[in-house]
Protein backbone atom coordinates (compact mmCIF):
# COMPACT_ATOMS: atom_id res chain seq x y z
CA UNK A 1 0.00 0.00 0.00
CA UNK A 2 1.11 3.44 -1.00
CA UNK A 3 0.80 6.25 1.51
CA UNK A 4 0.48 9.95 0.74
CA UNK A 5 3.22 11.99 2.95
CA UNK A 6 1.18 15.33 3.12
CA UNK A 7 2.41 18.44 5.10
CA UNK A 8 4.44 21.71 5.36
CA UNK A 9 7.81 19.29 5.28
CA UNK A 10 8.12 20.55 1.26
CA UNK A 11 8.93 23.98 3.45
CA UNK A 12 11.97 22.83 5.45
CA UNK A 13 14.92 23.30 4.35
CA UNK A 14 16.12 20.25 3.82
CA UNK A 15 12.78 18.61 2.70
CA UNK A 16 14.43 15.40 0.70
CA UNK A 17 15.83 14.27 3.85
CA UNK A 18 13.03 14.24 6.14
CA UNK A 19 11.12 12.63 3.51
CA UNK A 20 13.79 9.77 3.10
CA UNK A 21 13.75 9.50 6.44
CA UNK A 22 9.70 8.91 6.58
CA UNK A 23 9.96 6.04 3.92
CA UNK A 24 12.17 4.67 5.66
CA UNK A 25 10.12 4.20 8.43
CA UNK A 26 7.12 3.67 5.94
CA UNK A 27 8.92 0.56 4.52
CA UNK A 28 9.44 -0.67 7.85
CA UNK A 29 5.90 -1.37 8.94
CA UNK A 30 5.18 -2.89 5.01
CA UNK A 31 3.94 0.59 3.19
CA UNK A 32 5.15 2.42 0.23
CA UNK A 33 6.14 6.22 1.22
CA UNK A 34 5.51 9.09 -1.15
CA UNK A 35 6.43 12.28 -0.66
CA UNK A 36 4.74 15.72 -2.85
CA UNK A 37 8.32 16.04 -4.26
CA UNK A 38 9.01 12.63 -5.16
CA UNK A 39 8.33 13.52 -9.11
CA UNK A 40 10.47 14.70 -11.40
CA UNK A 41 9.33 17.74 -13.24
CA UNK A 42 10.24 20.29 -15.64
CA UNK A 43 10.02 24.03 -14.65
CA UNK A 44 12.00 25.51 -18.29
CA UNK A 45 10.13 28.45 -19.54
CA UNK A 46 6.98 28.46 -17.13
CA UNK A 47 6.10 31.59 -15.25
CA UNK A 48 5.48 31.00 -11.28
CA UNK A 49 1.89 30.72 -11.43
CA UNK A 50 2.02 27.75 -13.83
CA UNK A 51 5.00 25.88 -11.91
CA UNK A 52 2.50 26.33 -9.02
CA UNK A 53 -0.20 24.88 -11.23
CA UNK A 54 2.42 21.85 -12.20
CA UNK A 55 3.27 20.62 -8.96
CA UNK A 56 -1.02 20.61 -8.22
CA UNK A 57 -1.69 18.84 -11.01
CA UNK A 58 1.44 16.06 -10.14
CA UNK A 59 0.55 15.84 -5.98
CA UNK A 60 -3.03 15.35 -6.99
CA UNK A 61 -1.56 12.51 -9.42
CA UNK A 62 0.42 11.41 -6.42
CA UNK A 63 -2.57 11.19 -4.36
CA UNK A 64 -4.43 9.16 -7.49
CA UNK A 65 -2.24 6.76 -6.85
CA UNK A 66 -2.01 5.67 -3.21
CA UNK A 67 -4.22 4.09 -0.70
CA UNK A 68 -3.89 6.45 2.39
CA UNK A 69 -2.35 9.86 3.82
CA UNK A 70 -0.41 10.37 6.40
CA UNK A 71 -0.59 14.33 7.13
CA UNK A 72 1.84 16.23 9.00
CA UNK A 73 -1.00 18.07 10.80
CA UNK A 74 1.90 20.51 13.28
CA UNK A 75 0.75 23.67 13.86
CA UNK A 76 1.86 26.08 10.04
CA UNK A 77 2.53 29.81 10.16
CA UNK A 78 -0.63 30.39 12.40
CA UNK A 79 -2.32 28.02 15.09
CA UNK A 80 -3.75 25.96 12.49
CA UNK A 81 -2.19 23.49 9.87
CA UNK A 82 -0.67 24.35 6.54
CA UNK A 83 -3.74 24.95 4.58
CA UNK A 84 -2.44 22.78 1.97
CA UNK A 85 -2.34 19.71 3.66
CA UNK A 86 -5.78 20.49 4.93
CA UNK A 87 -6.97 20.66 0.94
CA UNK A 88 -5.12 17.35 0.63
CA UNK A 89 -6.27 15.29 3.30
CA UNK A 90 -10.48 16.77 1.85
CA UNK A 91 -9.25 15.57 -1.60
CA UNK A 92 -8.05 11.81 -0.07
CA UNK A 93 -11.59 11.71 2.41
CA UNK A 94 -13.74 12.40 -1.28
CA UNK A 95 -12.02 9.16 -2.60
CA UNK A 96 -12.98 7.43 1.00
CA UNK A 97 -9.66 6.39 1.37
CA UNK A 98 -8.06 6.40 5.15
CA UNK A 99 -7.07 9.53 6.99
CA UNK A 100 -4.16 9.07 9.24
CA UNK A 101 -2.26 12.61 10.90
CA UNK A 102 -0.60 13.48 13.46
CA UNK A 103 0.80 16.47 14.87
CA UNK A 104 4.21 17.40 16.85
CA UNK A 105 1.97 19.95 18.90
CA UNK A 106 -0.41 18.28 21.37
CA UNK A 107 -2.53 21.49 22.29
CA UNK A 108 -5.91 21.88 21.48
CA UNK A 109 -6.76 24.04 18.10
CA UNK A 110 -8.41 26.52 21.00
CA UNK A 111 -5.54 26.71 23.17
CA UNK A 112 -3.26 27.45 20.16
CA UNK A 113 -5.22 30.81 18.72
CA UNK A 114 -4.87 33.57 20.11
CA UNK A 115 -7.73 34.79 22.38
CA UNK A 116 -7.95 38.60 23.70
CA UNK A 117 -11.33 37.10 26.11
CA UNK A 118 -12.16 33.47 26.79
CA UNK A 119 -13.75 32.27 23.62
CA UNK A 120 -12.93 34.77 21.56
CA UNK A 121 -10.13 35.82 19.18
CA UNK A 122 -7.97 38.97 18.58
CA UNK A 123 -10.65 40.06 16.00
CA UNK A 124 -13.19 39.28 18.21
CA UNK A 125 -14.74 36.16 17.00
CA UNK A 126 -15.37 33.08 18.49
CA UNK A 127 -13.04 30.34 18.36
CA UNK A 128 -14.32 26.58 17.50
CA UNK A 129 -14.15 25.10 20.58
CA UNK A 130 -15.13 21.63 20.29
CA UNK A 131 -12.03 19.85 21.59
CA UNK A 132 -10.86 18.86 18.19
CA UNK A 133 -7.14 19.04 17.36
CA UNK A 134 -8.28 21.26 14.46
CA UNK A 135 -10.84 22.22 12.55
CA UNK A 136 -13.87 19.78 13.42
CA UNK A 137 -14.30 19.18 9.82
CA UNK A 138 -10.53 17.66 9.49
CA UNK A 139 -10.97 16.02 13.12
CA UNK A 140 -13.73 14.37 11.66
CA UNK A 141 -12.76 13.42 8.30
CA UNK A 142 -10.25 11.24 9.84
CA UNK A 143 -12.67 10.11 12.78
CA UNK A 144 -15.21 9.04 10.46
CA UNK A 145 -12.37 7.51 7.45
CA UNK A 146 -11.52 4.63 10.08
CA UNK A 147 -8.42 6.63 10.48
CA UNK A 148 -6.81 8.26 13.42
CA UNK A 149 -4.97 11.20 14.45
CA UNK A 150 -2.17 10.66 17.05
CA UNK A 151 -0.95 14.30 18.95
CA UNK A 152 2.24 14.95 20.84
CA UNK A 153 5.27 16.94 21.78
CA UNK A 154 8.38 17.33 19.88
CA UNK A 155 11.54 18.26 21.91
CA UNK A 156 12.48 21.88 21.42
CA UNK A 157 14.42 22.83 18.21
CA UNK A 158 12.43 19.40 16.56
CA UNK A 159 8.83 21.01 16.34
CA UNK A 160 8.67 19.73 12.33
CA UNK A 161 11.12 17.26 12.49
CA UNK A 162 10.96 14.87 14.94
CA UNK A 163 9.20 11.70 13.78
CA UNK A 164 8.60 9.89 16.89
CA UNK A 165 4.94 11.07 16.51
CA UNK A 166 4.92 9.85 12.83
CA UNK A 167 6.61 6.24 13.27
CA UNK A 168 3.57 5.65 15.94
CA UNK A 169 0.92 6.79 13.62
CA UNK A 170 2.27 4.94 10.46
CA UNK A 171 2.12 1.79 13.34
CA UNK A 172 -1.29 2.31 13.81
CA UNK A 173 -1.98 2.59 10.01
CA UNK A 174 -0.10 -0.70 9.22
CA UNK A 175 -2.45 -2.42 12.13
CA UNK A 176 -5.57 -1.19 10.46
CA UNK A 177 -4.68 -1.90 7.04
CA UNK A 178 -2.16 -4.63 6.30
CA UNK A 179 -2.70 -8.19 6.58
CA UNK A 180 0.20 -10.09 8.06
Amino acid sequence: MKIYLAGPDVFLPNPLEIAAKKKAICTKYGFIGVFPMDTQLDFGGLTLYQKGMLIYRSDKQLMDECDLIIANMTPFRGPSMDIGTGFELGYMAGQNKPLFAYSNDGRLYVKRVKQVTPGLDEDGMNIESFNCFDNLMIDGAICYSGGDLIVGNAPWGKYYTDLTIFEKVVKIAAGKLLKN
